[in-house]
């Protein structure tokens, strides 16, 4: 196949660019990551994902009091609590090429005391700063590590204070895209993003009469996709364009010819010699739809955009004279000459790309829309817009053509559009190539124009990698990557092939485990009736005796079939089938099931620890916890569940499950009807009050031992019944009914409180 036909094909298939190396930043765009909010198990999972949208930078504080467990003493490492591992956190940053921006000292933003630990002086303090000094002192980025920028002068480290002025907009505000792009119209130097997503208190380090949850952007369980679209777009757009914004100027807008604009709509233009752009927010209640009178830097005069549309709460970075050379968005547009350009777009551009003869845009389209390119000569290719053949407008006298986009309404609104230029002398392809599994080497197939060409080839790779060429083709070589075991399942790497100096094709592939494996049916916590969060590590309910049946999803990550040998084993469980051998596919998920018994009847209720060992296509251990759980029995247990270092005392029924708090007084936290996850008890649960609590454990009861007064909580199927020895404090509760499920609630003493869940059947 010819190579420009070829490369039009395979743009058919890409969904997003290449991501360019690493270039210094020049404006900086951060994300605030309250570490000590969130369990450790999820910090992984948290910055890969702000990693991918585009974010290089997380800004967080390190409280003093939080990491002071006595005085003088400090934990940095995570021993007296998983949430204080910030040495883990930099060791992760590290890992992923991420750069942090710290805050040493109080204040820390809705955090108890600010940060300040009790009877704190100045003696107290340099003690402090010393212990965090030692820690950072080596992370910084002069020293290849990740602390970029650390706040104030009270650390004597190698690292700069951030630049500014910093605008601050938080994830969830209605307004925070309209905030973003005026700021940086501006010419703001900084964006810093609070809020992002759900936020956990530690128990007993909530800001006093709150919720421990703080909602965010995006949901502890990630079920809402569309959330965070204002941080994903400007994560989006200054991903390439914020090395252009020291040259940025503001502009005067020429007047428009209808007038003045609608009531919520500002326009601001900001120039530079390699690119500019219109910045058009519209905050009012209707949409925006018209002509749009700007002045065009190239021809120096006033020109018309026309049919510009910004929906209501839109806005919009429409491009204006971008070069297509290398100084601006494109790095590898070394083909064009200087007089080719974006003329204007009606949809906010944010990265350009050339490629084996092939030009992409990617923009972000509310609404359907076009671009204008000002080329030396007509493309010789098809074009493709959001995958699919199109068609577009070419002007042979003045060498314009005009290329639709079409809208994408939902999510962050990305479209991706390519037209073939022309046909390279040399190409080069990565065949089929899709993702690299941590671990292993990859077979990774490459394609070139010629034999000369792949013979002058090379593989360009990250830090880390290695590959060896398995067998060579003529016009291919075939070449096993290596891929790091300490790189991070979920990032992306970035392959490129190059001759003679000249870039030529690139893929940016997903990292992945060389397998998954989870339980179908696993305990989820519930946090007020919208949020629920997965325990780590999993847990499943087992039925001692009869035992119970707990299935896996398994999911061979690898493009070739493997063979795993599964074996269970855990104290006073037992497994049938104990080892197991399956057969998987690549790239493809199938189910395996074991049972599960209680090996001591006598002694089987409550948390039981066991593990799956798996070997064969890959080597790894997967603990878990099984709850067993006896019919027509109440069982207690406990467990840090929230993994703040505080224990959770469960009641649990074979209907219900009610979880108390060691700390807040004894929190009543949750009462869920577990056949449908429906927890009936509000953000904030019940019965909170200030400092922690002595909690034992009585048959199908606990008892809660508090300053002056004694609580008991007993269980028994559906009903819940709190004895207090004084007065209970009011739990701000009501009867109510969640789809079938009916909670009601009986006082019949100060001192006494019963609370049942039931269906329409019992």
């Amino acid at each position: 196949m010819r190579p420009l036909l070829r490369a039009a094909a395979l743009l058919a298939a890409a969904t997003a660019l290449a991501a360019p190396v690493a270039a210094p930043r020049l404006c900086v765009q951060a994300v605030e990551f309250p570490y000590y909010l969130y369990p450790q198990p999820l910090w992984e999972r948290e910055l890969v994902w702000l990693k991918n949208i585009g974010i290089h930078t997380v800004e967080f504080s390190v409280p003093w009091n939080w990491h002071q467990v006595g005085p003088g003493e400090f934990d940095l490492t995570g021993r007296t609590n998983p949430r204080r591992d910030l040495a883990g956190l930099i060791r992760l940053l590290r890992r992923l090429g991420m750069q942090a921006w710290v805050r040493p000292l109080p204040p820390v933003p809705d955090w108890p005391n600010r940060g300040t630990p009790p009877g704190a002086n100045a003696a107290a303090q340099r003690a402090w700063l010393r212990e965090l000094q030692a820690l950072l002192d080596t992370q910084t980025a002069s020293h290849g590590g990740p602390v970029a920028f650390v706040e104030g002068r009270a650390l004597e480290i190698d690292a700069p204070p951030p630049p500014g002025p910093v605008t601050v907009i938080s994830a969830s505000d209605p307004s925070a895209l309209a905030r973003s792009r005026e700021a940086l119209a501006a010419g703001r130097e900084v964006l810093l993003w609070t809020g992002f997503a759900d936020a956990l208190y530690p128990a007993g380090w909530e800001p006093a009469g709150s919720a421990l949850l703080r909602k965010g952007g995006l949901g502890l369980e990630r079920d809402d996709p569309t959330a965070d679209v204002a941080l994903r777009r400007s994560a989006a757009l200054l991903h390439n364009w914020e090395r252009l914004f020291p040259g940025l100027r503001s502009a005067a807008i020429p007047k428009s010819t209808g007038g003045k604009l609608p009531e919520g709509v500002t326009v601001a233009e900001v120039h530079s010699a390699t690119a500019s752009a219109v910045s058009i927010v519209n905050r009012g209640a209707q949409p925006f739809h018209d002509d749009l009178r700007v002045f065009e830097p190239a021809a120096r005069r006033d020109m018309t955009i026309p049919g510009v549309t910004v929906p209501a709460g839109q806005s919009l970075w429409l491009p204006l004279d971008v070069s297509l050379g290398q100084k601006s968005l494109c790095r590898e547009c070394s083909n064009f000459s200087p007089d080719a350009h974006v003329v204007y777009a009606t949809a906010e551009l944010l990265a350009i790309e050339y490629e084996n003869g092939i030009l992409a845009m990617e923009f972000a389209a509310p609404e359907p829309a076009e671009v204008i390119l000002q080329l030396d000569r007509k493309p010789l290719g098809p074009f493709l817009a959001a995958g699919k053949p199109s068609q577009y407008d070419w002007d042979d006298k003045t060498l314009r053509a005009r290329f639709p986009i079409p809208a994408n309404r939902s999510g962050d609104n990305h479209v991706r559009i390519g037209v073939a230029i022309e046909e390279p002398e040399n190409s080069a392809f990565f065949d089929d190539a899709r993702r690299l599994i941590i671990g292993q080497r990859n077979p990774v197939a490459t394609s070139y124009s010629s034999s000369d060409v792949a013979a002058r080839s090379r593989l360009r790779m990250p830090e880390g990698f290695t590959a060896a060429v398995e067998a060579t083709d003529p016009g291919a070589i075939h070449y096993e990557v290596a891929v790091p075991p300490a790189m991070v399942p979920g990032d992306f790497a970035n392959l490129a092939l190059e001759a003679d100096g000249m870039p030529l094709g690139r893929a940016r592939l997903p990292l992945f485990r060389p397998v998954d494996i989870r339980p179908s049916r696993a305990v989820l916590l519930h946090i007020g009736r919208q949020t629920a969060l997965g325990c780590d590590p999993p847990i499943v309910p087992v039925e001692p005796k009869a035992g119970s049946d707990v299935e896996f999803s398994i999911r061979n990550n690898s493009p070739a079939i493997r063979t795993y040998t599964i074996e269970a084993n855990g104290r006073g469980l037992d497994f049938f089938p104990a080892k197991y051998e399956i057969s998987i596919g690549a790239m493809a998920e199938r189910s395996y099931s074991v049972r599960a018994f209680a090996t001591d009847e006598a002694a089987a209720a409550g948390l039981r620890d066991w593990m799956l060992k798996v070997t064969g296509g890959a080597s790894l251990e997967i603990p878990l916890r099984a709850l067993l759980l006896p019919p027509r029995r109440t069982v207690t247990w406990s467990a840090d569940l929230y993994g703040d270092g505080a224990e959770e005392w469960v009641l649990e029924s074979p209907k219900v499950r009610a979880v108390f708090s060691s700390q807040d007084g004894g929190r009543w936290m949750e009462f869920t009807w577990k056949e449908t996850g429906a927890n009936f008890l509000p953000e904030k649960g019940a019965f909170a009050a200030a400092g922690p609590v002595e909690v034992h454990a009585e048959g199908d009861a606990l008892e809660f031992t508090g300053k002056g007064w004694k609580r008991t909580a007993r269980l028994s199927d559906a009903t819940l019944t709190i004895d207090q020895s004084s007065s209970l404090p009011a739990d701000g509760l009501a009867p109510s009914r969640w789809s079938a499920v009916a909670f009601s609630i009986e006082r019949p003493a100060n001192t006494k409180a019963v609370y049942t869940l039931r269906t329409a059947q019992n």
